[in-house]
Protein backbone atom coordinates (compact mmCIF):
# COMPACT_ATOMS: atom_id res chain seq x y z
CA UNK A 1 0.00 0.00 0.00
CA UNK A 2 2.71 2.45 0.91
CA UNK A 3 4.20 1.51 -2.69
CA UNK A 4 1.43 3.09 -4.40
CA UNK A 5 0.77 6.02 -2.20
CA UNK A 6 4.41 7.19 -3.61
CA UNK A 7 3.70 6.28 -6.93
CA UNK A 8 0.54 8.50 -7.24
CA UNK A 9 2.54 10.94 -5.19
CA UNK A 10 4.74 10.96 -7.66
CA UNK A 11 2.57 10.99 -10.57
CA UNK A 12 0.75 14.19 -8.78
CA UNK A 13 4.35 15.82 -8.45
CA UNK A 14 5.17 15.35 -12.40
CA UNK A 15 1.89 16.44 -13.61
CA UNK A 16 1.95 19.58 -11.54
CA UNK A 17 4.91 20.08 -12.77
CA UNK A 18 3.97 20.06 -16.30
CA UNK A 19 0.90 22.08 -15.83
CA UNK A 20 2.93 25.00 -14.12
CA UNK A 21 5.53 24.80 -16.50
CA UNK A 22 2.24 24.99 -18.84
CA UNK A 23 0.96 27.38 -17.26
CA UNK A 24 4.03 29.82 -16.98
CA UNK A 25 4.96 29.50 -20.85
CA UNK A 26 1.37 30.69 -21.82
CA UNK A 27 1.69 33.42 -19.10
CA UNK A 28 5.07 34.37 -20.99
CA UNK A 29 3.48 34.13 -24.19
CA UNK A 30 0.70 36.63 -23.32
CA UNK A 31 3.12 39.45 -22.31
CA UNK A 32 4.89 38.55 -25.28
CA UNK A 33 2.27 39.10 -28.01
CA UNK A 34 -0.88 41.20 -28.50
CA UNK A 35 -2.91 38.69 -29.67
CA UNK A 36 -4.55 36.14 -27.54
CA UNK A 37 -2.46 32.57 -26.42
CA UNK A 38 -2.96 29.92 -29.12
CA UNK A 39 -2.29 26.41 -27.67
CA UNK A 40 0.26 24.52 -29.64
CA UNK A 41 0.64 20.89 -30.17
CA UNK A 42 3.88 19.36 -28.44
CA UNK A 43 6.73 20.21 -30.51
CA UNK A 44 8.39 17.49 -32.51
CA UNK A 45 12.26 17.51 -33.25
CA UNK A 46 12.35 18.53 -37.24
CA UNK A 47 14.64 15.25 -37.36
CA UNK A 48 12.53 12.91 -35.94
CA UNK A 49 9.48 14.46 -38.09
CA UNK A 50 11.84 13.87 -40.83
CA UNK A 51 12.59 10.32 -39.72
CA UNK A 52 9.23 9.60 -39.30
CA UNK A 53 8.15 10.51 -42.68
CA UNK A 54 10.93 8.74 -44.46
CA UNK A 55 9.68 5.71 -43.14
CA UNK A 56 6.14 6.28 -43.91
CA UNK A 57 6.86 6.36 -47.71
CA UNK A 58 9.43 3.72 -47.37
CA UNK A 59 6.70 1.75 -46.60
CA UNK A 60 3.47 3.72 -48.28
CA UNK A 61 5.32 4.99 -51.00
CA UNK A 62 1.52 6.02 -53.15
CA UNK A 63 0.81 8.20 -49.50
CA UNK A 64 1.02 11.23 -51.33
CA UNK A 65 -0.19 13.49 -48.15
CA UNK A 66 2.97 11.96 -46.62
CA UNK A 67 5.29 13.22 -49.51
CA UNK A 68 4.01 16.44 -49.10
CA UNK A 69 5.00 16.57 -45.27
CA UNK A 70 8.06 15.66 -46.13
CA UNK A 71 8.84 17.95 -48.77
CA UNK A 72 7.50 20.65 -46.43
CA UNK A 73 9.62 19.13 -43.38
CA UNK A 74 13.08 19.41 -46.23
CA UNK A 75 11.45 22.79 -46.74
CA UNK A 76 11.44 24.08 -43.09
CA UNK A 77 14.88 22.51 -42.52
CA UNK A 78 16.37 24.19 -45.51
CA UNK A 79 17.52 21.09 -47.46
CA UNK A 80 16.23 22.15 -51.04
CA UNK A 81 17.28 18.61 -53.06
CA UNK A 82 15.20 16.36 -50.64
CA UNK A 83 12.41 18.83 -50.42
CA UNK A 84 12.56 19.08 -54.44
CA UNK A 85 12.77 15.12 -54.78
CA UNK A 86 9.57 14.82 -52.46
CA UNK A 87 7.77 17.04 -53.96
CA UNK A 88 8.75 15.51 -57.23
CA UNK A 89 7.03 11.75 -55.59
CA UNK A 90 3.97 13.86 -54.70
CA UNK A 91 3.41 15.15 -57.69
CA UNK A 92 4.13 11.55 -59.76
CA UNK A 93 0.65 10.83 -57.36
CA UNK A 94 -1.20 14.54 -58.19
CA UNK A 95 0.37 16.46 -60.87
CA UNK A 96 -2.04 19.45 -60.82
CA UNK A 97 -1.73 20.52 -56.60
CA UNK A 98 -0.75 24.41 -57.01
CA UNK A 99 0.69 24.39 -53.22
CA UNK A 100 2.75 21.97 -53.92
CA UNK A 101 4.09 23.11 -57.46
CA UNK A 102 4.78 26.82 -55.96
CA UNK A 103 6.44 25.40 -53.15
CA UNK A 104 8.93 23.00 -55.63
CA UNK A 105 9.03 26.06 -57.44
CA UNK A 106 10.75 27.84 -54.09
CA UNK A 107 13.20 25.31 -53.68
CA UNK A 108 14.32 25.09 -57.97
CA UNK A 109 14.94 28.94 -57.13
CA UNK A 110 16.91 28.24 -53.97
CA UNK A 111 19.26 26.11 -55.62
CA UNK A 112 19.43 28.45 -58.69
CA UNK A 113 17.34 26.53 -61.06
CA UNK A 114 15.47 29.53 -62.45
CA UNK A 115 13.83 28.13 -65.49
CA UNK A 116 12.68 25.02 -63.20
CA UNK A 117 10.78 27.62 -60.91
CA UNK A 118 9.39 29.43 -63.20
CA UNK A 119 7.69 26.23 -65.17
CA UNK A 120 6.52 25.29 -61.43
CA UNK A 121 5.24 28.69 -60.73
CA UNK A 122 3.77 29.00 -64.35
CA UNK A 123 1.64 25.52 -64.07
CA UNK A 124 0.49 26.29 -60.40
CA UNK A 125 -0.75 29.25 -62.23
CA UNK A 126 -2.23 27.18 -64.79
CA UNK A 127 -4.17 24.86 -62.51
CA UNK A 128 -5.63 27.49 -60.64
CA UNK A 129 -5.87 30.53 -62.30
CA UNK A 130 -6.45 32.39 -58.62
CA UNK A 131 -3.23 30.93 -57.42
CA UNK A 132 -2.32 34.24 -56.28
CA UNK A 133 0.87 33.02 -54.40
CA UNK A 134 2.80 31.02 -57.76
CA UNK A 135 2.07 34.60 -59.45
CA UNK A 136 4.13 36.48 -56.40
CA UNK A 137 6.34 33.87 -56.61
CA UNK A 138 7.04 33.89 -60.64
CA UNK A 139 7.38 37.54 -60.09
CA UNK A 140 10.31 37.88 -57.85
CA UNK A 141 12.01 35.77 -59.62
CA UNK A 142 11.90 37.71 -62.57
CA UNK A 143 12.65 40.78 -60.95
CA UNK A 144 15.36 39.86 -58.37
CA UNK A 145 16.55 36.92 -60.32
CA UNK A 146 16.76 37.05 -63.86
CA UNK A 147 16.22 41.04 -63.99
CA UNK A 148 13.51 41.01 -66.45
CA UNK A 149 11.25 43.79 -65.27
CA UNK A 150 8.63 43.69 -67.71
CA UNK A 151 7.57 39.73 -67.10
CA UNK A 152 8.12 40.90 -63.60
CA UNK A 153 6.04 43.82 -63.87
CA UNK A 154 3.06 41.79 -65.72
CA UNK A 155 3.03 39.05 -63.59
CA UNK A 156 2.29 41.51 -60.73
CA UNK A 157 -0.31 43.21 -62.31
CA UNK A 158 -1.59 39.73 -63.04
CA UNK A 159 -1.39 39.39 -59.21
CA UNK A 160 -3.33 42.12 -58.44
CA UNK A 161 -5.93 41.61 -60.48
CA UNK A 162 -7.05 38.20 -58.74
CA UNK A 163 -5.81 39.37 -55.50
CA UNK A 164 -5.74 43.56 -55.13
CA UNK A 165 -6.19 43.93 -51.35
CA UNK A 166 -5.27 40.46 -49.93
CA UNK A 167 -1.85 39.83 -48.31
CA UNK A 168 1.08 40.80 -50.65
CA UNK A 169 -0.71 43.24 -52.48
CA UNK A 170 0.90 46.41 -50.87
CA UNK A 171 3.88 44.78 -51.39
CA UNK A 172 3.77 44.44 -54.85
CA UNK A 173 2.27 47.57 -55.33
CA UNK A 174 5.17 49.30 -53.89
CA UNK A 175 7.62 47.09 -56.04
CA UNK A 176 5.53 48.11 -59.41
CA UNK A 177 6.01 51.61 -58.69
CA UNK A 178 9.28 51.07 -58.09
CA UNK A 179 9.50 49.70 -61.32
CA UNK A 180 7.87 52.24 -63.11
CA UNK A 181 9.58 55.04 -62.41
CA UNK A 182 13.21 53.72 -62.84
CA UNK A 183 14.55 54.00 -66.32
CA UNK A 184 16.01 51.19 -66.80
CA UNK A 185 13.02 48.99 -66.43
CA UNK A 186 10.79 50.88 -69.00
CA UNK A 187 9.16 52.74 -66.84
CA UNK A 188 7.82 56.18 -67.21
Amino acid sequence: MKKETIFFAVVALVIGVLVGVIFTNARKSDRNTSSAPVASAPSVNAGQQMAMLEGIVAKEPTNRNAWVQLGNAYFDANQPMKSIDAYDKALELNANDPNVLTDQGIMYRKVGWFDKAIAAFEKAAKVDANHAQSLFNLGVVYRYDLQDFGKAKQTWERYLTINPSGPGSDKIRAELDFLNNQPSSGGT
